[in-house]
């Protein structure tokens, strides 16, 4: 039997007015609760709303991605191009700036955040980005804006003193090589925002992550940011235009060469408890161990509830979309010692975390 009982089924997702306010304060060696996007498993994601809920939900960590508008401000989208995230596509009056453009090797069709100025992204508004796995959410569509990251700056403030408690960010600069390359770096507004808003110290309630080794190494070294960075991995390949995969920087000898500048990795799943060749989850990888003596934390992505997502043997019947043993499968790489981990559904996270005994 897994975590919960057996045959006992996840709670349905929470409304914001359901919610009791979390209790003040959380223990310091506790697991963080990343919400992912916000609450994205609820509501559109990267929006204030889904940032909130998140907040509401429980989470310790809310994570907005951050690209750059034509006129340099920093906002909230998981691409810069976003016509799977907003109604561009049916606007009129953005048809003629449909491009197709190179992003660190792919290329790409549609409408990007670099060709339109804060002043006509405001205009637009979020759809939920997977309407056939979350159909549910289609609801919100057309209600929210897209954020600016200091809006979302603004959300924390707020909610800290409203809940009463700590709730951090942890912004992810997305193509950072490709907008350096058009003139719209991300580093400086970033280590900017971060100064103006009295986070960039590593007590600050703040963790920076890219995929990008020598974006962080520029974040520290340059642009002197000094709130906690996290080097984020996939499971094969490497950064844009590094010679090195990720695998040699998640080396025992190159996760000691990242901890000069980093205070975490933040890798896909598979790399701390891979699955067996029939889909089942496998046993730990050495990762966290070798992390740990290397004075990193673990921040492993993503976590999500419906079955398509979930090991085999955490499935739940044969419907793609329906929610399986998502509770159980966090409470596995809990067991297996993360520090944190990055979900879509906060209030599961939080669950997960005290069924774990964490």
């Amino acid at each position: 039997m897994g975590a919960l009982a057996a045959g006992a089924a996840i709670a349905a997702p929470m409304i914001a007015s359901e919610v009791a306010l979390a209790a003040p304060g959380r223990p310091s060696n506790r697991p963080l609760v990343i919400g992912h996007r916000g609450a994205s498993g609820y509501r559109p994601e990267h929006t204030l709303a889904s940032y909130e809920l998140a907040a509401r939900l429980g989470a310790d960590f809310i994570e907005p991605d951050l690209v750059s508008t034509k006129d340099g401000v920093l906002v909230a989208r998981h691409e810069n191009e976003i016509s799977g995230t907003t109604d561009i596509a049916s606007r009129a009056e953005f048809a003629g700036r449909k491009a197709t453009k190179v992003i660190d090797g792919v290329t790409v069709t549609g409408w990007f955040t670099e060709d339109l100025t804060l002043a006509e992204l405001k205009t637009l508004r979020a759809v939920e980005r997977l309407p056939a796995v979350r159909q549910r959410n289609t609801i919100y569509n057309g209600l929210f804006e897209v954020p600016t990251f200091q809006e979302v700056l603004d959300l924390q403030d707020r909610l800290c003193k409203e809940l009463r408690r700590e709730i951090g960010v942890y912004p992810e600069t997305k193509h950072p090589s490709y907008f350096r390359s058009i003139g719209l770096a991300l580093e400086a507004p970033l280590a900017e925002a971060l100064r103006h808003n009295n986070l960039n110290k590593p007590t600050a309630p703040v963790f920076v992550q890219s995929f990008e080794a020598n974006n962080l190494r520029d974040l520290h070294d340059t642009h002197k940011v000094r709130a906690r960075l996290v080097f984020l991995a996939s499971a094969a390949g490497g950064p844009f235009g590094d010679p090195r995969p990720y695998a040699s920087y998640l080396s025992a000898d190159g996760l000691k060469e990242l901890s000069r500048f980093v205070s975490g990795i933040g890798p896909d799943k598979s790399l701390v408890i891979p699955r067996r060749p029939d889909g089942t989850l496998g046993t730990p990888t050495p990762l966290i161990a070798d992390a740990h003596a290397a004075g990193l934390v673990v921040h492993p992505y993503t976590f999500r509830a419906e079955n398509q997502f979930l090991p085999v043997d955490f499935r739940t019947g044969t419907d793609p979309n329906a929610y399986g043993r998502a509770i159980d499968e966090q409470v596995a790489f809990h067991r297996a010692g993360v520090d944190g981990l990055f979900t879509d559904m906060a209030d599961i996270g939080v669950l997960a975390r005290d069924f774990a005994g964490r």
